[in-house]
């Protein structure tokens, strides 16, 4: 970023703080005063989407204030807010550590895909890993379509014509949304599928993410394919806190993750989209094309991780960090320890 672009960004990111100033006071008086009008669970549902879009809106903020002079013989990883995210972000900044000899800076946690989506368009991170079917559906705005491969060949072109980003190789697992519900209660219910508990659903509570709420492959879409009504509005809550309320029976139903590592321990079971609703989710890393070129030890060091994640791999290690409290950083030092990486 050039001088005056700098200077243009510091005044532009005082102007961020102030409307964050603002977005956080209003949201303060609108938490104590309930103001708004509506139920108690209409108000939770704004109060909830209006904590999401202030998440975004800091960690944009925050981006802005990462933009400085141009950045020397380093890479920048990032990743979303979750702890498949950061092991994946870990794995990808550890390996490249090792492979280039570059210095790896580490912007984890950015909120959503759509953060991370402009943040490497902006060139404030080099890459971030990314999931096929998000890319397709919440960044390309396409509805989903054939098998693994058609998707991941359609988006790696896409980004490549769209954005001027390489999609790099699948490092190996598929992390689809995966609908849960309590094990005792499959087990009781006989249930195997989604469509199977569709006729319990109108006494069932369900939870989601915000995300999940919006995006064109979610809840919508979900409810319209497989006819789900429930008892009343799904609550809208941080993806951490799904099993804990799933558990607890705050909830019924949560649209979680396959490779959730927490599932199998809190014995939970996923029903199988047997309708075929969600398209293929491939994580793989997402490029800038101009850090390829100027460093192009990266893509090789890419190459090497793909293919080399299992789901049951990614189920162990996301369990590891969620389940065992065990250190990121560890984890993935570990597993790459493990691959003679």
């Amino acid at each position: 970023m050039k001088t005056g672009t700098y200077v243009a960004a510091s005044a532009l990111s005082e102007a961020w703080a102030s409307r964050l100033r603002r977005r956080t006071a209003n949201l303060k008086v609108y938490a104590t005063t309930g103001r708004g009008g509506g139920s108690p669970g209409s108000k939770r549902r704004r109060l909830e989407g209006r904590r999401y879009k202030l998440s975004l809106l800091l960690s944009a903020y925050c981006l802005l204030l990462s933009c400085g002079p141009p950045r020397a013989e380093r890479i920048v990883v990032g990743s979303k807010n979750f702890t498949e995210q950061a092991i994946l972000g870990e794995l990808i900044a550890q390996h490249l550590e090792a492979r280039t000899r570059l210095p790896v800076e580490r912007r984890f946690y950015l909120a959503g895909s759509y953060i991370c989506h402009q943040a490497v368009l902006g060139g404030r991170i080099d890459l971030y890993p990314e999931y096929t079917g998000t890319a397709l559906t919440a960044i390309l705005k396409e509805s989903p379509r054939g098998s693994a491969a058609d998707v991941y060949n359609h988006v790696k072109e896409e980004y490549r014509k769209r954005f001027g980003l390489v999609v790099a190789e699948p490092l190996g697992f598929n992390n689809t949304f995966a609908i849960v519900i309590r094990g005792e209660d499959a087990r009781r219910l006989h249930l195997h599928a989604v469509s199977e508990a569709s006729r319990y659903t109108p006494e069932w509570r369900a939870g989601f993410g915000y995300e999940f709420m919006e995006r064109p492959d979610g809840y919508q879409g979900l409810a319209k394919t497989y006819g789900l009504k429930f008892a009343a509005p799904p609550r809208i809550m941080d993806l951490g806190l799904l099993y804990r309320a799933l558990k607890e029976k705050q909830v019924d139903l949560v649209a979680g993750s396959a490779t959730d590592g927490l599932i199998a321990a809190l014995d939970m079971a996923v029903l199988d989209d047997d309708r075929h609703y969600f398209p293929p989710y491939e994580a793989v890393p997402i490029v800038r094309q101009e850090t390829i070129t100027q460093h192009p030890a990266v893509r090789q060091a890419l190459a090497d991780l793909g293919g080399k994640i299992s789901e049951e791999e990614m189920r162990r290690m996301n369990y590891a960090v969620d389940g065992e409290h065990r250190d990121v950083k560890e984890v993935a030092r570990e597993f790459l320890k493990s691959k003679g990486l």
